[in-house]
């Protein structure tokens, strides 16, 4: 598979539907690069379904960090695009410049910005300095506290749409649109001529994100609208206890799990030269 960049997400609007998922570390990251996924977003969610967080904002610019040259070692493929999280672009455009720069030093080869009209200049900045950006409406969980918890988005569906025309208008090569009723992400969707990506916001959107957590049955808490495609927290409980049982057994490990150094062969032949 060739190397994405944002044109290619940005050509498929209308197209073919595009396709994305979470990654944090290398070894789902290096999964990822063997499937037909169109990029990887290296999500601040990282911080609650890796750190424990029981939110995005504790996170870091450090801990964006961590997780974004974990998955850019694995040379993907997709476009990578990482969060700039809460606090690292909302005090001066300089400090967001410096920020995202930090993130594509590590890998990155886009960035997510939460907000609508109130962050047009930020984007403007990255994308004037060579940073493609990615918009985020609807709910922004970053804005938790002052939206009122995780509710659904959307009511006022012009409001919507004005924000991420906004972000168009400031250079984002597409719009994420998170837990919006669908009739307003298609609203939105039909007044850009960028890519919206859904998240619980409906089937209108020029395509999909979820958490890779979510769709592997690893999240303590899964979003009614994800989709659980696989269960492996079943299945990494069921390989443990087995790993239990066999070694308290004594069946493991077994011959074929250690190596057992052999008696010298010539020691006979000596013993037989010497008498």
């Amino acid at each position: 598979m060739n190397k994405k960049t944002w044109r290619d997400i940005v050509k498929k609007k209308g197209k073919e539907k595009i396709t994305v998922l979470t990654a944090y570390d290398f070894p789902t990251a290096k999964a990822l690069a063997e499937t037909e996924l169109d990029s990887i977003l290296v999500g601040d969610s990282g911080g609650m379904n890796v750190l424990g967080y029981d939110s995005t904002l504790p996170v870091t610019m450090e801990d964006m960090e961590m997780f974004t040259r974990a998955v850019a070692r694995a040379r993907p493929p997709q476009l990578i695009v990482a969060d700039m999280p809460f606090m690292s672009y909302e005090i001066s455009v300089e400090r967001a410049l410096e920020n995202a720069a930090r993130l594509v030093r590590c890998g990155a080869e886009a960035v997510k910005i939460e907000g609508g009209k109130e962050v047009t200049e930020v984007v403007s900045a990255l994308v004037r300095a060579g940073i493609p950006v990615m918009g985020h409406v609807g709910l922004t969980p970053q804005r938790v506290l002052r939206i009122g918890g995780y509710r659904t988005m959307g009511s006022e569906v012009d409001q919507l749409v004005e924000d991420a025309k906004a972000l168009e208008r400031a250079g984002a090569f597409s719009v994420v649109v998170e837990n919006s009723y669908a009739e307003a992400a298609r609203a939105v969707t039909e007044s850009l001529s960028v890519p919206t990506i859904c998240i619980g916001a409906g089937p209108h959107c020029d395509g999909q994100v979820l958490v890779i957590h979510d769709i592997l049955g690893m999240s303590d808490v899964r979003p009614y609208f994800a989709r659980m495609y696989r269960n492996l927290r079943e299945e990494i409980r069921a390989a443990v206890q087995e790993y239990v049982r066999d070694v308290k057994s004594g069946s493991f490990p077994s011959s074929e799990n250690y190596k057992e150094r052999k008696p010298h062969l010539n020691a006979k032949e000596n013993a037989t030269k010497v008498t």
